[in-house]
């Protein structure tokens, strides 16, 4: 006897211990367990993570544009000669230095090789690489923010897609519900019909509307597969445990009472059309100063040979070209400036500015559009969750008076009809709450989105 009850005691001991730990599974099985898995795996991520990349890449290549322009060649060429006095750039990649004429003979061809090195460097373009720097910059820090906006429309896409899982869910439950009464009012009816009790027309019409409840449950289970096949797309996963969040579902624990009422002008989405209209500002101011000249440090080394001997006797074999070399260096200050470009550049940098200001005033009109429908937001989720409250307390109500009309019902005090009435008021509430829990989550959804913070959402769902 003492070894049972000691065998008894330890086992409650490990019940108690164990209880708790699954509780506290369940309750950590939220909807925020599902992101960072999600924020891991989904392609749609690394599409805008290599465009960071890439706009960061950008802003190395227009950086670049500041250092010298280093170019070479090196040719070997068979042609006819002149010599002409003087040297000269005479466009950049092309250095040329000639000797003075002078009497030759033997052949009219001959041939030559020539490699030369050149630099240039921009010491002053009036601001326009600067702008250019800045602008790239600011492409860079758009593409961030586009990023943001993304994971934070991606956190409102996977919040719709787990309410509509757990709607569809619920719904089935509901229809699950609705087939086990019509079943045991079936069950009833016909052992009441067999005993003479009631009209075998009542078998009948029990058992027509079990059929129709069975045929709802099983479209109720095919939303239900195909929202966690939406669902999975994004989660990359075979399967989900939602029980926990099933059950938080219909029964929310507390109110949504968010403290913000004025929309973050650091908001993603409108941080990405800041940084948008920033850009296409630069990108004017940058197009605009273009238009002025720039002041740039030429330098050159030129190494050549040639088959024409300093006597002046000229050979047309080729590997003679290798012979009679010589080597020039040049340096000079140049001041280039495209003036048929003025008109043009104007009007592109007009045209950025336009852009700047279209895009600044959608992102006024987003910033407008988000506050009112934050502000409406607060007033809805009040509502919504009082409205909850009631079609709860509404389905206990009904629950508690379909128990009592079935008591009835085989006492023989009412009739089939009455009993099915009372249980469609029934199913009504339970559909009626099933509605209401569904637009509670999808507002909270909502006000996630438009105050970019999905805490309360991730952590109570």
């Amino acid at each position: 006897m003492i070894k049972h009850i000691l065998a008894i005691t330890i086992l409650w001991f490990a019940v108690a211990a164990i209880f708790p730990l699954y509780a506290q599974q369940l309750e950590e099985n939220t909807l925020g367990n599902l992101w960072p898995k999600v924020e891991e795996n989904y392609p749609g991520i690394g599409v805008k993570t290599t465009a960071i990349d890439a706009a960061k890449l950008n802003e190395l290549v227009v950086k670049s544009n500041m250092l010298p322009q280093v170019k070479a060649q090196a040719q070997n060429t068979y042609g006819t000669y002149e010599g002409s006095a003087g040297a000269f750039f005479p466009q950049a990649g092309f250095f040329n230095v000639n000797g003075s004429s002078m009497a030759v003979h033997g052949s009219s061809t001959a041939a030559n090789i020539f490699g030369s090195a050149n630099a240039e460097w921009e010491l002053f373009s009036f601001g326009k690489l600067g702008k250019q720097n800045e602008a790239a910059r600011a492409l860079y820090d758009k593409s961030v923010s586009e990023k943001e906006a993304y994971l934070l429309n991606l956190k409102k896409t996977l919040s719709e897609r787990y309410i509509v899982l757990l709607y569809y869910d619920a719904k089935l439950n509901w229809a699950e519900k609705n087939a086990e009464r019509l079943d045991d009012i079936r069950k009833i009816t016909s052992r009441l019909s067999a005993s003479g009790l009631r009209p075998a027309a009542d078998s009948l019409l029990a058992s027509s509307s079990y059929i129709q409840a069975m045929g709802e449950n099983d479209k109720w289970s095919g939303f239900k597969s195909a929202s966690m096949i939406k669902l999975l797309e994004l989660y990359a996963d075979e399967t989900i445990d939602y029980r926990a969040s099933a059950e938080r579902f219909s029964n929310p624990s507390t109110i949504y009472l968010n403290s913000e009422s004025f929309i973050n002008s650091a908001h993603p989405i409108l941080d990405a059309l800041d940084k948008q209209s920033e850009y296409y500002t630069l990108s004017g101011q940058a197009q605009k100063r273009g238009t002025l000249p720039s002041v740039t440090l030429l330098a050159g080394y030129a190494y050549r040979g040639t088959g024409i001997s300093p006597n002046g006797t000229v050979s047309g074999e080729w590997n003679d070209g290798f012979n009679n070399t010589t080597s020039n260096f040049l340096a000079g200050i140049g001041i280039t400036w495209n003036i048929t470009s003025l008109h043009t550049n104007r009007l592109k940098g007009e045209q950025l500015f336009k852009k700047a200001e279209s895009t600044k005033l959608l992102q006024t009109q987003y910033e407008q559009s988000m506050q009112a429908d934050l502000s409406a937001s607060h007033t809805k989720i009040r509502q919504q969750y009082q409205q909850l409250q009631k079609t709860k307390l509404a389905v206990t109500q009904s629950e508690d008076a379909y128990e009592m009309y079935l008591a009835r019902y085989k006492s023989g005090l009412i009739g089939l009809s009455e009993l099915l009435q009372i249980r469609i008021l029934l199913e009504q509430s339970e559909h009626a709450h099933i509605e209401v829990s569904r637009d509670y989550w999808v507002l909270l959804a909502d006000e996630a989105e438009l105050t970019a913070d999905f805490g309360f959402l991730f952590n109570k769902l």
